[in-house]
């Protein structure tokens, strides 16, 4: 098999798997609105990184790249927005 069929394989099995990661938790959050156990750093970390990888998908033009990480950003937008709301906005 050609090296480039590798990369591709493994790009979208990466892009599967990331997107499977992100939305239990997502889910999770916007159902029942506890974000006690989530760490507001990481989110919002997790948040900036997917913004990123989506600038450098762009600059590459690699599509799973850019639609796995608009995945995944915006499941952490979501969260990190839910986490912010309840910790500064429900006096916790």
């Amino acid at each position: 098999m050609d090296n480039n069929v590798w990369i591709m394989i493994f790009g979208y099995a990466a892009a599967v798997f990331m997107v499977l990661g992100y939305l239990p938790q997502a889910i999770y959050t916007i159902r029942t609105r506890d974000t006690d156990g989530i760490a507001m750093p990481t989110f919002l970390s997790m948040f900036l990184g997917s913004v990123f990888f989506v600038v450098q998908g762009a600059m590459l033009d690699n599509w799973p790249l850019m639609i796995t990480n608009i995945i995944t950003a915006t499941c952490s937008a979501i969260v990190f927005c839910i986490k912010i709301y309840n910790d500064y906005f429900r006096n916790k």
